[in-house]
């Protein structure tokens, strides 16, 4: 374990702020903020039930996490042309560079898109574009990882990863996203095990809202090689210890928990009991245009909460980057630029 010298309280925000990090739980199109929705909305001829910007952002007040994807949806539908799938991920990755993000796997719901007539081709090669960008301009290694809406059949998903089959070099992995509720990851066990067949990483939303039994499955039936969200796990023993042991990655979102209800207060979570469990806990954005904030925001607003110290914000950086799919050798080379970032800072103390 890599020793982390005390860094004072007054100075972590900035440790917090600059340090290195991987983004590991980011659906792109809950990046889309009100004001890429109007613009997009008047270059394509969509019109919104919304009158400006502020009363589009006045309505995310969420109950749970179906209220969220009500509004979530109605952003989507101003997303139309590759242009439109570009214009949004390269402002995710201009957020993404300001926050020291040197990594990003980023979810997107091709399905979403398909069924309101939008090509495949549109929303693949806009977003592989932008990803080809962010590491040319910005220095951020990005890919994309496929999701399956759990709401709908897993017919249905297998018609969509075959669909997606033309563009296979565009993405890495596939994922499990949506309504968790009444949807186990069981369901999916036929387009997970044909995702694997064809070389794809393979990670799934479990755990959130859902019981933790809805983890195991996705670990043992899904095979996952990371749990997405994962915070229900904390009601199993049995599940803790073996997540542990095996340093199962959990992609944990706080500010998305507070915002769906998952915790009452961000001094509620657990994230801080997992990490001294000894879990692969991993801090993320998730929708971060509806949840109120980027990385940096969730790291900010946790620490602050839960008063966590520097040694777990190193804890929660080099997971983030073990936990990436990208090569040991980017992996390599981070970890050491985050090593040196700390060392940087106990030497200016």
């Amino acid at each position: 374990m890599f020793k982390v010298h005390a860094i004072p309280p007054d100075r972590l925000p900035e440790l917090l702020s600059v340090m290195p990090k991987a983004e590991l739980h980011i659906h792109i199109e809950g990046s889309l903020e009100p004001e890429l929705i109007f613009e997009l909305a008047q270059r394509n001829g969509v019109q919104l039930p919304y009158a400006d910007v502020a009363a589009l952002r006045s309505a995310y007040a969420f109950s749970n996490l179906q209220s969220f994807l009500d509004l979530y949806y109605a952003g989507a539908s101003v997303l139309l042309r590759e242009q439109d799938f570009y214009d949004m991920a390269w402002a995710y990755f201009e957020k993404a560079a300001a926050d020291h993000v040197l990594r990003a796997e980023l979810f997107f719901d091709p399905q979403t898109h398909t069924a309101r007539g939008v090509p495949m081709a549109a929303v693949i090669e806009g977003l592989s574009r932008a990803c080809r960008d962010a590491q040319s301009q910005l220095n951020i290694s990005a890919d994309l990882i496929l999701c399956f809406l759990r709401h709908l059949s897993e017919e249905e998903a297998l018609a969509t990863l075959e669909e997606a089959m033309p563009w296979r070099e565009h993405f890495i992995g596939v994922g499990l996203d949506s309504s968790e509720l009444g949807h186990p990851p069981e369901k999916f066990a036929r387009v997970f095990a044909r995702a694997r067949e064809l070389g794809f990483h393979c990670v799934a939303h479990a755990g959130e809202e859902g019981p933790p039994a809805y983890v195991w499955g996705a670990l043992d039936v899904l095979q996952v090689e990371r749990i997405d969200h994962g915070v229900q796990a904390i009601h199993d023993a049995a599940l803790m210890k073996r997540l542990a042991d095996s340093r199962m990655p959990l992609t944990v979102c706080p500010l998305s928990n507070l915002k769906l209800c998952v915790f009452k207060n961000l001094a509620d979570h657990n994230l801080g009991q997992m990490l001294d469990a000894g879990l692969c806990i991993t801090l993320n954005s998730d929708d971060p245009a509806y949840f109120g904030g980027y990385l940096n925001d969730n790291y900010l607003q946790t620490f602050a909460a839960l008063h966590l110290n520097a040694q777990q914000a190193y804890q929660l950086a080099a997971n983030s980057i073990e936990a990436s799919f990208a090569s040991e050798a980017d992996k390599h080379r981070w970890m050491h630029e985050l090593k040196a970032c700390f060392q940087g800072f106990a030497e200016q103390d």
